[in-house]
């Protein structure tokens, strides 16, 4: 067996919402962009060792051995303390897998699970991991029904995605704003390696859904719309459009001051894009 580790933060053994069907949703820990409205902001960073989270730590599940922080997930009550203190928006708490020890968890609960999605930070950070353990799904006859997709946000190389997509059953991309200099404004990057791999997924058939989040005053505009129908257009009308709404729910700094994204403004924004002849558009199911 592959002795590959992974860095993750956090697993989800059962989820309805990251991928068709009912999912097993491993959290890489990493991600290369630095989104102002990010949920998860603590999946963002890589711990430091320099124990700023200790005292923070009200059961003593946090300690510094020979330099490095160490985690006892038996003492962690989960009150999260340690991640409202990271300078760097980052996870002490962090574990890591082996391909073998994710097998074991699909093995474990596959009577009830239609696939495995592996999320982040940014999943593609860790390629290798990624490549090992879908290949090592694929090999295995008793998990054919199994399947594998990765939520991302598109700026792995073309290299990379040459490497990945033979193994990968679907990918759940998110654009976060198709004017270039308000993307790097929202995520510290470039939109640029984005798009081109929205359009390398969807060549390949790989392009499950595109993921757009909107943001009141900057990502709801008639123009960022119209871009957004015209790019998805440009690949295929028929493509699925998840219309995510900002909301405050794990937002840390500036973001917190946004407005959030009313059900009028996401059910506006929908009848603009398929007017425009998008026909597959799905929007939040609830709003926080």
């Amino acid at each position: 067996m592959n002795s590959t580790l992974a860095t993750v933060s956090k697993i989800l053994r059962y989820s309805c919402v990251d991928g068709p069907g009912n999912r097993l949703v491993i959290f890489l820990q990493g991600c290369n962009f630095s989104c102002q409205a990010c949920h998860n902001p603590h999946t963002i960073g890589i711990c430091n060792h320099c124990g700023d989270c200790i005292p923070a730590c009200p059961v003593n599940a946090l300690s510094l051995v020979d330099s490095l922080v160490e985690f006892d997930p038996q003492r962690c009550d989960q009150c999260d303390a340690c991640l409202d203190v990271c300078p760097i928006s980052a996870n002490p708490m962090v574990s890591q897998y082996a391909v073998a020890d994710i097998l074991a968890l699909i093995y474990k609960h596959r009577p009830f699970l239609s696939g495995i999605t592996v999320s982040g930070g940014e999943p593609t950070r860790q390629l290798q991991f990624l490549v090992d353990l879908f290949s090592a799904v694929k090999a295995d006859p008793e998990l054919a029904r199994i399947t594998c997709f990765i939520d991302s946000n598109g700026h792995l190389g073309e290299s990379g995605w040459a490497a990945l997509l033979p193994v990968t059953d679907g990918v759940m991309l998110d654009i976060k704003s198709f004017r270039s200099q308000l993307h790097e404004d929202m995520t510290g990057s470039s939109n640029d390696r984005s798009l081109r791999s929205a359009r390398i997924l969807y060549a390949a058939g790989k392009l499950y859904e595109l993921r757009f989040l909107l943001v009141p005053g900057k990502t709801d505009s008639d123009d960022e719309l119209d871009q957004l129908a015209a790019f998805v257009g440009e690949l295929g009308a028929n493509l699925q459009v998840r219309l995510n709404a900002f909301q405050h729910h794990g937002v840390r700094g500036p973001a917190l001051n946004w407005e959030k994204m009313s059900e009028d403004g996401v059910n506006s924004a929908a009848d603009r894009l398929r007017a425009a002849g998008l026909s597959n558009v799905v929007t939040p199911a609830v709003y926080l």
